[in-house]
């Protein structure tokens, strides 16, 4: 690609392309199964939103299952609670990251630190000290493990002290999360869970902030400068706590932090074609931005293969920026789980099926082990797609229902009984051949 003076100007139909490229998903789970497909999600995204959610599957489940051949939930916990190669902190909210990277987000747990010292620490100091001698002697442990005692107030609501004290605990790094049973955490001694040597490396606050913030955009591949609140949570001090390394508080510490990234070309700003404002691409993604522009000019298909189909997690990184869903892809996502269900446009864990290089409606799928069957309970189709008219569609998203089916660990596939869906459910039971 030649050298140009000012940003990239591209097309949507490329901006479609390349994120498909960037995302795994030309074509969908086409990652090898395992510990090798999984690290190369995150060595690209550099971090997955972690949510307990378990209809369809946790998110970052889904997003992983999206992308990797003959995914299972187990491979990811390996990788968390045997090998920790991965662990859980707190980025764009609570996520999954390389344990590799640990100095460069451990900024959470001393602000935590610092907010918990002098308040809950101190306030009930005799149980934080009963909690830490009896995990030090008796290795780890769970809310449950201990009697519990009166409830105060944490967060949002009232907890019980014992659990409210585990989880600043370990939101302060002086306790790790040793496993999940289920959605129970099961906390030990962070020294007992990494390496000492990584646990002293020290990195400048500023630069852990800055690590956070290009996280975004590793994530996402072309985020803006601006949009909600929730895709920048985190990415910038909120509090003068004395933890800021130099950094204005909140939108004005990010927006320097992101004209560093763009002076020293971490990030290339990209323009496209009617979507208002510039993108910006990982400098180290400019090869796939390169294929994506050499695809559609060539008239081939995404990442050279048949189109694929993929349903993307409520929290995957590519549904992450709600504006440019609509811009890009002219598709307006709401994720419903905290609507009330009277107010629901569509439904409760409702995810975005994307195909090729498009999202193309919406499905509704449901784990429901007890029946064993993997439950469709609702399937919608954006105006203007015709599933059954589309070359390729019916076969591939038969192949991510059968993906998903097997993900579950369930036998049966039960489908929506309304009479519009018919046709494509007797197109995707047809034997192929």
């Amino acid at each position: 690609m030649a050298d140009v003076t000012g940003p990239l100007t591209i097309s949507r139909a490329v901006a479609r392309r390349y994120l498909a490229i960037h995302h795994f998903l030309a074509p969908p789970r086409s990652l090898p199964a395992g510990r090798d497909g999984i690290l190369a999600v995150f060595d690209r995204f550099g971090s997955i939103q972690f949510d307990p959610l378990e209809i369809a599957g946790r998110n970052h489940d889904l997003v992983l299952l999206a992308r990797i051949a003959g995914y299972r939930r187990e491979m990811t916990d390996r990788l968390l609670y045997e090998e920790r190669a991965l662990y859980e902190t707190y980025n764009k909210g609570l996520s999954l990251v390389p344990t590799a990277d640990l100095p460069w987000y451990r900024i959470a747990w001393d602000r935590a630190r610092r907010q918990h010292d002098g308040e809950a620490f101190d306030e009930h100091a005799p149980l934080v000290a009963e909690l830490m001698d009896r995990i030090r002697e008796t290795g780890p442990m769970s809310s449950i493990d201990i009697e519990p005692r009166g409830a105060i107030e944490w967060s949002w609501r009232p907890t019980n002290q014992v659990r409210a004290l585990l989880e600043g605990l370990a939101e302060a790094g002086i306790l790790g999360l040793s496993r999940r049973d289920g959605n129970r955490r099961v906390y030990d001694l962070i020294e007992r869970l990494f390496p000492a040597e990584l646990l002293a490396t020290v990195v400048p606050i500023r630069e852990q902030f800055r690590h956070k913030l290009l996280s975004r955009f590793r994530a996402h591949g072309l985020l803006g400068s601006t949009g909600s609140a929730e895709l920048w949570l985190g990415a910038a001090p909120r509090l003068g706590i004395g933890l800021e390394g130099g950094l204005p508080l909140k939108t004005a510490g990010r927006r320097m932090l992101h004209a560093d990234l763009v002076t020293e070309g971490t990030l290339l700003p990209v323009a496209v074609e009617g979507i208002r404002g510039l993108r910006y691409v990982p400098a180290e993604e400019l090869t796939l931005l390169e294929q994506a522009i050499a695809e559609i000019e060539a008239g081939s298909r995404p990442g050279g293969a048949p189109p694929g189909v993929a349903f993307l997690g409520a929290l995957d990184p590519l549904v992450w920026d709600r504006d440019i869903l609509r811009s890009l892809y002219d598709f307006d996502y709401v994720w419903e789980v905290y609507v009330p269900a009277a107010k629901r446009r569509w439904g409760y864990y409702v995810l975005p099926i994307h195909f090729g290089d498009r999202i193309v409606g919406r499905i509704e799928p449901r784990i429901e082990r007890k029946a064993d069957t993997l439950r469709i309970a609702g399937l919608w189709w954006e105006d203007g797609f015709d599933p059954i008219a589309e070359p390729g569609f019916v076969a591939a998203f038969a192949d991510a229902i059968e993906a998903h089916r097997a993900f579950g660990g369930v036998a049966a596939v039960s489908w929506p009984r309304a009479a519009r869906h018919r046709a494509v459910i007797r197109a995707v039971r047809a034997p192929r051949g």
